[in-house]
């Protein structure tokens, strides 16, 4: 460990500029145990005003608005952020403007959530009065334990720290990193007492990776009507090979009189048919056509696709069928390329 008093001698030694390797990764070593250790010490710590929090903010009938100041405030955000991403609603109260006309954003039916190392934050110790005058409950998330906030909050989770990581013990550093990781402990425990599910996560991020891929259909993504090449089972190999170029999907559906699918003529399936002997013109499409294609329902998430086409090697394209084996549609690679699937 390095001690504060050589660290500061140490920097005002060095030549401006200049980076001492050993020390420069020594103290990042530090920096990253001491947090470890802050973050690691509270789990020991856990006990039934955690509970209590969690039972608050899963019976909340509002919304759950988390508040702090400086470096605090930042770590509030991102508290009111996870909540608010992972089926608790929340949102963040500057302090300072909560004073100013912002309280009347909060109502009776919320909880609030106060970030504060100290706990003696001037600009959340004045609100405190006022939300619990209108009915709010509140949960203060401070370094200690006798402090007016902790005393004052309904419910207090203690977030305190042996010392900061900073050389010179003065930028909040470990406080911060353990009430980030206490709130995060705090949003998922409610999240697995909610029930939330990955379905759930997915419709509050739409429109990230993980929102396309569980939230997008086949259906929303495959082509339909005259999109789709198709012959008729009894289709010869040249009109075969006209509505495939006319298409571009480098194949097309082979169909029974009923539109029920009866196969798939691909690219490969025509170099096969030109490399035998004879004349392959006259043939028909059903004799040269892959029998037994890979199919999907058009219900099905268009992640499953991609699912579908890398277990079957050179397949790039799909048939959708509905529960009677009927064409319905056709998805290809590109298709969900486009999506964003991929």
């Amino acid at each position: 460990m390095i001690a504060h008093a050589d660290a500061r001698s140490d920097a005002r030694d060095a030549p401006p500029g200049t980076v001492d390797a050993q020390r420069a990764l020594a103290l990042a070593r530090n920096v990253l145990d001491t947090e470890a250790r802050a973050i690691s010490s509270l789990g020991a710590r856990l006990s039934a005003p955690f509970v209590a929090a969690v039972e608050l903010m899963l019976r909340c009938r509002g919304r759950v608005v988390v508040s702090g100041i400086g470096k605090s405030g930042h770590i509030a955000r991102k508290l009111a952020a996870t909540l608010a991403s992972t089926g608790t609603p929340a949102f963040f109260v500057h302090p300072a403007e909560a004073g100013h006309g912002d309280l009347g954003m909060i109502t009776a039916d919320d909880v609030v959530v106060m970030l504060s190392n100290s706990g003696e934050t001037d600009e959340l110790m004045m609100l405190t009065p006022h939300l619990k005058r209108q009915g709010a409950r509140l949960i203060a998330l401070t370094g200690n334990e006798q402090s007016s906030l902790a005393q004052s909050a309904h419910v207090h989770l203690d977030a305190a720290v042996d010392a900061e990581a900073c050389p010179l013990g003065l930028a909040p550093t470990a406080s911060t990193t353990a009430a980030l990781a206490l709130g995060d402990a705090l949003a998922l425990a409610v999240l697995d007492a909610r029930g939330f599910s990955v379905e759930d996560f997915a419709r509050s991020h739409p429109g990230g990776a993980l929102g396309r891929r569980l939230l997008t259909r086949v259906a929303d993504v495959m082509r339909r009507g005259n999109a789709v090449p198709r012959v008729a089972d009894t289709a010869t190999l040249a009109e075969a090979i006209v509505e495939m170029t006319a298409k571009g999907m480098g194949m097309t559906c082979v169909v029974d009189e009923h539109d029920k699918v009866a196969g798939v003529f691909t690219d490969g399936d025509l170099r096969r048919a030109l490399s035998r002997s004879g004349d392959p013109k006259s043939a028909r499409v059903a004799d040269l056509m892959t029998k037994a294609p890979r199919t999907i329902a058009a219900e099905r998430l268009a992640a499953d696709c991609i699912v579908l086409m890398e277990t079957a090697p050179k397949i790039t394209s799909l048939l959708v069928v509905d529960a009677a084996g009927t064409l319905v549609g056709a998805v290809q690679m590109h298709d969900l390329f486009r999506a964003r699937v991929v």
